[in-house]
This record gives C-alpha cells, structure tokens and sequence, in this order.
C-alpha cells in the first residue's frame, strides 16, 4: 500500500474512495477545472477528481497553497496529473489566463466546478459595507459567469461537459452558516447556473448546484478558516442529518457521483446528504444521521419561487 501523502502547510487525510463504490478510472480521459481549490472543499474535490482518473487544474488567489495542493495530487496520483494556475476569478485577464494555460497543457475542459469564495464576507447587511457586497457578487456571480463564458462554448462543441456550483443558503437563516452579504452573491451565481441549464438543455452539457452542506475541516480558534492542525475537535453542525462535520474527502467523493450522473441532474440543485444517499454511501453514519426528504421544485415552480417565499397573506396574528 502507498504510503498516504502528507503537508504541513494544507490539512489533509488520507483518500481512499474504493469503499464508495466509485470506480478509479470512473473519469479517465476527462480534465477539470476547480476554483477555490487550494484548501477545504475545493482541496476536496480536486483530490476525488483526480482520484477518479481525471486531469486537474487547480485556481486559487493563494499562489502558495495553490502549488502546494498540486504537489499533493501529483505525488497521489502521478506527474502532470495537476496544475496549478493562480487567478482571482472576478478578474477577466485571470480568468483568460487560466483557460489559456489548461488548454496548453491539456487540450481541453470536460468539467468545471466553480467553488471560489471569501469567507471572510459573512457579515450582516446593516454590519457590512457595499464594496463587501461587491466583492461577493464579484467573485460568486461575476466569477462564475466569466469561467462560463470560457470553457463552455468547448463542451457544447465536443457535446459534452459538466458545470457545476458549489453553493450555499439562498438567505441567511440562522443557525445556517454564512452570513448574508455571503449568501447574497452565493445566490447570484446559483441563479447564473440553473438559468444556464435551461440554455444548455440537449447540447450534451449538463448545469447544476451541490451544496456542500457540513462539510469541513475547521480551526477550533478561528471557525472561519480550515485548520492546519490536526487532532482538533470541530464544532458540532447544527444540522438534522450531520454528526459534526464531513471531511473534504468524503464531500469529493459526492462530487464525483453528481459529475458521473450530472444529465439527471441538470438543472438541479443537490444538498451533500442527497448525494450520498443517491450513491449509498455510509457516510454520515446512517444510524444517527436524519433524513429530511424535501419537495423538489419543478422547473417552473423554481422560475417562480421569489414569488412564494415566506407566509404571505396567509400569515397568522
């Protein structure tokens, strides 16, 4: 057995997916990129693709963490396996730059998970100042349009590809965790998906949400920030069907089920639990984990859901 990579800079576990029931060349031949792939769930899904046969290319505004996290993947799987490519996705020049070196190094671009944030944009409204708000907007909504805008036209072309966001609550709602002016461009950049779903429809192309809910590896001192030590105990999720929080690896391998049955879902917006139970997946333990099956909304349903929120006229004294 290989001996399990380490870092001293990223907190990472071992990943071994064969106990998922994923399959190891599940996505050979196939080149993603990650946004936001220098720690956490970014780090996470990067390492399952890559995993699962894939080609990655990583971007990340952390140059540092950024090679780091590409030295880990190619050391676990092998050379040329990763690349990384550092870019502030709201920037259109990054952006360009990065798909002008993905398509140098490897022809091509099946998949793309947009998954780059600031945490640190998790105030309240009245708390917060405008550029916050347009920093959130900047790097969710602006960001995901501009990576759209680059690597998609290739996969209506070849008649494949996969698109997906890594998102988040529509609002605020506590005891959720992210703030509003975080959700607010959260839910720009998940409008922009499920709107292009509908444009991609019979192209080959598939768009849709996974919300990486209670996923995480947290620094007990600073909550906002993944930890780079190990044997901390993480905050429990207040959240019916989590038991603490999920490990990045467990939230890639979720990941790779949606991007291999990604046609069922375009146009969906899929929370981690439903993921895992789709795959049958052992993870969170399904003893103590709760299921909270919600109604799926229809596409019209969805068009039209700014319309139904909250009680309405039907609201009690």
């Amino acid at each position: 057995m290989a001996t399990p990579v380490t870092s001293t800079l990223l907190s990472i576990e071992p990943i071994d997916l064969e106990y998922t029931g994923l399959k190891k060349d599940a996505l050979v031949g196939k080149v993603a990129v990650v946004t936001g792939a220098a720690s956490n769930i970014g780090l996470g899904y990067a390492r399952a693709l890559a995993w699962s046969g894939a080609k990655v290319v990583l971007s990340d505004i952390s140059e540092e963490r950024g090679l780091e996290a590409a030295r880990i993947i190619n050391a676990e799987n092998a050379d040329d396996t990763a690349l990384f490519v550092k870019a502030d996705i709201s920037s259109e020049s990054d952006v360009k730059h990065l798909a002008a070196k993905a398509f140098e190094k490897f022809g091509k671009v099946d998949i793309l998970i947009n998954n780059a944030m600031n945490m640190a944009l998790n105030g309240s409204i009245l708390n917060s100042t405008v550029s916050d708000l347009d920093q959130s907007y900047f790097i969710s909504g602006r960001g995901v349009m501009l990576a759209i805008k680059e690597f998609v036209p290739g996969m209506i072309e070849r008649k494949y590809g996969v698109v997906v966001f890594s998102g988040t609550q529509f609002h605020y709602h506590p005891p959720m965790v992210g703030g509003s002016i975080y959700t607010a461009g959260k839910a720009a950049a998940a409008s922009l998906i499920m709107s292009l779903a509908n444009e991609v429809k019979d192209t080959g192309v598939s768009s849709f949400c996974l919300t990486p809910a209670g996923v995480n590896r947290f620094d007990s001192n600073n909550p906002r920030r993944p930890s780079g030590r190990s044997g901390i105990e993480p905050p429990k999720f207040n959240m019916p069907g989590f038991d603490g929080f999920i490990p990045p690896e467990a939230g890639g391998a979720g990941l790779v089920y949606c991007v291999l049955n990604a046609q069922k879902l375009n146009g969906s917006g899929i929370i981690m639990n439903d993921a895992f139970d789709a795959m049958n997946y052992p993870f969170p333990n399904p003893e103590s984990a709760v299921r909270n099956k919600l109604k799926r909304l229809s596409d019209f349903e969805m068009t039209m859901a700014l319309c139904n929120m909250g009680p309405g006229f039907d609201a009690q004294d």
